[in-house]
């Protein structure tokens, strides 16, 4: 419950961003919008510096004096970030408007969303501090990934600016293509193999860092992993709602690398380490499914790729794996192809 009710914070703000889109006082909103969110920012880490103790106690290992310094660099970061004069620079590189309220505020609460995960990887003990919590219920991966996908409609104006048919559309929810689809699985798979090769290369080159890992999400997972509820909902929850926002809400603005980058800043569970690298080339492999197809496409291979790391491949298992791979990963070759061939040869 916590975490649902963090990270919905900023969703009045996010509302009043939509409500401004358009009005006369638009640019007002893109100002004054960021400088409050970073501003609170700004505050909170002062205030735990100063000796709030607002940072939970369940954090281990905890430098203070730097995890607060980074959260107020953090917030005068968000601050600045959205401010006109950077605003008309940055949108040069992404594709942003430069006077719309919610794209200064979507790129005010990216910077604090990477500032704090990047802060608390370095300044505090991040495996230790999951070791040191509650497992993880469905109940509670559910409501923490659900705060995404309400935060990505909400982004994008659903009944505020946009109907909910419009929203879909603008999020790339729509109905996929049969090679979408197979495209989806395909890539799935070769995801396995990224996280596989991964896995035995931190093994090889940080055994204790890689030993922590893997003990600490087991600790988390511990009751999503024991039941095929857990197995379905840790599968389909995040790579459903992350997908949404990342790659349907915010790609499209952001642009696609720096997308990734806070994406992968996310999974602070993997500390920093062989694995954080590799997902943040799945990350990127995402982005270019969704800028290709469609977030339907990028959320159904993400869900793939979760749902497959739940089943143990060996055996007669790995054989099947490996015929079912090559066979998609054949027919989406070739359902690309003739897709492109079919294009070229239209008339213009």
């Amino acid at each position: 419950m916590n975490a649902f009710v963090v990270e919905l914070s900023a969703l009045p703000l996010v509302i009043l961003a939509n409500v401004a889109v358009g009005k006369r006082w638009a640019g007002l909103a893109s100002e004054l919008l960021p400088g409050l969110v970073g501003g609170g920012v700004c505050l909170f880490g002062a205030l735990d510096l100063a000796g709030a103790q607002l940072v939970g106690p369940a954090i281990v290992g905890v430098s203070r004096q730097g995890l607060d310094a980074a959260i107020i660099v953090t917030g005068f970061v968000a601050a600045v970030v959205a401010a006109r004069p950077v605003r008309d620079r940055v949108a040069r590189a992404v594709p942003i408007d430069a006077d719309n309220p919610v794209h200064a505020l979507a790129l005010s609460l990216a910077a604090i969303l990477f500032g704090f995960n990047v802060a608390t990887v370095l300044f505090t003990d991040t495996l230790g501090s999951a070791s040191s919590l509650p497992p993880l219920s469905v109940g509670d991966l559910v409501l923490g990934e659900s705060a995404f996908l309400i935060l990505a409609f909400v982004g994008v104006g659903v009944l505020i600016r946009r109907e909910p048919p419009g929203a879909m559309s603008r999020l790339g929810l729509v109905w996929p293509r049969w090679w979408q689809v197979s495209l989806a699985l395909a890539a799935a798979g070769v995801f396995v193999v990224v996280a596989v090769l991964a896995q035995v290369a931190g093994q090889a080159l940080t055994p204790e860092l890689a030993r922590r890992i893997a003990d600490s999400n087991e600790h988390t997972n511990q009751l999503l992993t024991g039941s095929l509820l857990g197995v379905i909902a840790l599968g389909l929850a995040p790579g459903l709602c992350e997908d949404v926002l990342f790659r349907g809400a915010l790609q499209p603005r952001l642009g696609l690398l720096p997308t990734a980058i806070v994406f992968t800043s996310l999974h602070v569970q993997y500390s920093l380490s062989i694995d954080t690298l590799a997902i943040l080339v799945l990350a990127v492999a995402l982005g270019f499914i969704r800028k290709y197809t469609n977030t339907t496409t990028s959320a159904t291979c993400h869900c793939a790729y979760n749902l497959l790391g739940g089943i143990s491949l060996g055996g007669a298992t790995l054989v099947v794996a490996l015929v079912v791979e090559t066979a998609l990963v054949t027919v989406t070759a070739y359902a690309i192809w003739a897709e492109r061939r079919r294009r070229s040869t239209e008339p213009s």
